[in-house]
């Protein structure tokens, strides 16, 4: 939810101070990419040859110098034969080196370097020998220095050193779109998971406790240093931004849920002082967990449990350690983005970045622009939450309500290759899509079986938006390829023209602004008929309730076009 609080700003901001701009003009201003856009955000050379199997990442943060001392291994597998590598790791942190620990043939270790040239944001590395296709092999790497820091976290990303209200340290990091390679070096490329997991130690004053993905394996104090080591570990995949230390004067409180795999471990970190608000606000957890298991199938991390740590952020979808930092409130910070009402009911926060768990975490996209998958169907999560605890009708309104916030000034998918997401409209025009999708379907058990088995087909991979949209079309038995791209590849949305003759009970229909072939099915409440407008006229005799379900809006309730109504 990187963007999210910028764009409802900029929304405002257009919306109530500037003239209106169509969208051609705002589409007029190409974006010019780097040389450095296409090393982070392609698949090349110096990476495809390789596939990571796992991080085990060591980190030490100094809270008053604002640097870290860290250690990674990484270990890998060739896909095909190589021996130059890319690394990510951004400016200002530094290598130290790079190498291999290695056997001699008495059984000795020793550690044989690796040479590298560190530049722009990226290490260029050169394996002594050439790693043949289906060999293992392990890089690791000491770094050191002052990590960006996050001014305005998690939208501008970075290291975050910030203190609580006692003026204790309260450290973190948030770093989704900017990177993981801005505090440890690693293959920075969605498209690549460590399919083995990853394990984080974290070594901080023992006045401090440190928290990170997955479970807890040990803490380990050394009285003479006044410093504990905390070594966290998941052991599924999980996205390079993912993988998160939480620093600060931190107390634990636990729970279970049994779910549709058994017994889930829940686990709540907090600041001290905020221990009782926390027990009663997280209740909330368990509420979301059994209406996201009906609606999208088992929780995809039973084996890392289930957290919600206390972050000094707004929030963001860290895998099995959810960032949250929604101040103990319902809605989002206490105001309801739907302008529905609905959203003040419970907490945007838990409900929006736990539904990544399985929209972003368990299925990835392997390229940012494609970001849609996660935001859509995490923002949608929303409108089931609503769904499964206060009925349908709450939930049109909710999901409809968020399209006050859509600004249509650019296309929901960004530009591939080049590590760059598309609008800030993949989350509240992203969810209307789906909504629109879904009662285009008209058969709730059909849309439901359709999101269960996207989290399991898809379980722990990384996909594209081509695979989403062919998967659903197969799915549904029916071909929504130029619903996808009217809403996701461009800016327009469908107006339905038409005429009600009450006299006669005839409806006269069709599209305009769409893309061609645009196939949009309209479905009549309560009767079930239904239209397939085209850019043509059509005409079709409905009884007197069809009419006036019609005349009274009921389409755009449920279906994100906009109406010219032509009365007669």
């Amino acid at each position: 939810m990187k963007t999210f609080v910028q764009f409802v700003l900029v929304a405002i901001i257009i919306f109530c101070s500037t003239p209106i701009i169509s969208s051609a003009q705002l589409m007029k201003d190409k974006e010019v990419f780097t040389h450095a856009d296409t090393l982070r955000g392609s698949n090349n050379e110096n990476r495809d040859w390789w596939d990571v199997l796992r991080y085990d990442i060591n980190v030490k943060p100094d809270f008053t110098k604002k640097e870290i001392e860290g250690a990674i291994f990484i270990k890998c597998i060739a896909v095909k034969d190589g021996n130059i590598l890319q690394l990510d790791l951004q400016k200002p942190l530094i290598v130290a080196q790079i190498g291999e620990k290695k056997y001699n043939k008495k059984g000795d270790t020793f550690f044989e370097h690796y040479s590298f040239e560190q530049r722009e944001d990226i290490v260029i590395v050169t394996i002594n020998n050439t790693i043949k296709k289906g060999e293992t092999f392990c890089l690791s790497i000491n770094y050191h220095g002052k990590p960006r820091e996050a001014i305005t976290p998690p939208w501008d990303g970075g290291w975050i050193w910030k203190k609580d209200k006692q003026d204790r340290p309260w450290m973190s990091v948030a770093c989704q779109g900017l990177g993981a390679s801005v505090w440890y070096p690693c293959k920075d490329y969605q498209g690549d998971e460590p399919d083995s997991g990853a394990s984080l130690s974290i070594i901080v004053p023992d006045t401090l406790v440190a928290v990170a993905n997955g479970k807890l394996l040990s803490n380990i104090t050394s009285h003479n240093s006044r410093l504990t080591e905390y070594k966290w570990e998941v052991k599924n995949p999980i996205n390079n931004y993912n993988i998160v230390p939480y620093i600060g004067k931190y107390v634990n409180f636990t729970d279970t849920f049994m779910g549709e795999k058994g017994k889930l471990n829940l686990s709540y970190w907090v600041l001290d002082y905020n221990l009782e608000k926390a027990k009663e606000q997280f209740k909330q957890a368990k509420l979301m967990l059994r209406a996201f298991e009906y609606w999208f199938g088992p929780y995809p991390f039973y084996e890392d449990d289930y957290k919600l740590v206390e972050a000094p952020h707004l929030g963001m979808e860290h895998q099995s350690a959810i960032a949250y930092g929604n101040q103990f409130k319902n809605g989002y910070l206490g105001r309801d983005l739907s302008f529905s009402g609905w959203g003040n009911k419970w907490d945007y926060i838990i409900v929006h970045e736990s539904g990544h768990e399985w929209f972003g975490n368990n299925i990835t996209t392997k390229d940012i622009a494609d970001m849609w998958v996660h935001e859509g169907f995490t923002t949608y999560s929303e409108t089931l939450f609503t769904e499964y605890y206060y009925g349908q009708k709450a939930a049109n309104e909710y999901n409809r309500g968020m399209r006050f916030n859509v600004l249509n000034n650019k296309n929901i998918i960004g530009t591939y290759g080049v590590n760059k997401e598309g609008s800030e409209d993949m989350y509240f025009k992203g969810s209307n899509m789906i909504h629109t999708i879904r009662h285009s379907l008209n058969n709730d058990s059909l849309f439901r079986t359709i999101l269960r088995s996207l989290n399991k087909t898809f379980y722990h991979q990384t996909v594209t938006t081509q695979e989403i949209e062919s998967y659903i079309n197969k799915m549904s038995g029916m071909n929504f390829t130029p619903i996808f791209n009217q809403y996701l590849r461009t800016t327009n949305i469908p107006e339905l023209e038409f005429t009600a003759d009450t006299i006669t009970n005839t409806l006269s229909y069709k599209w305009n602004n769409t893309v061609d072939s645009f196939n949009l099915r309209i479905v009549i409440q309560p009767s079930g008929k239904y239209l397939i407008p085209t850019n043509s006229l059509q005409s079709i005799h409905l009884t007197k309730e069809e009419i006036d379900w019609i005349i009274n809006k009921g389409i755009s309730k449920e279906f994100y076009i906009k109406e010219k109504s032509l009365k007669k």
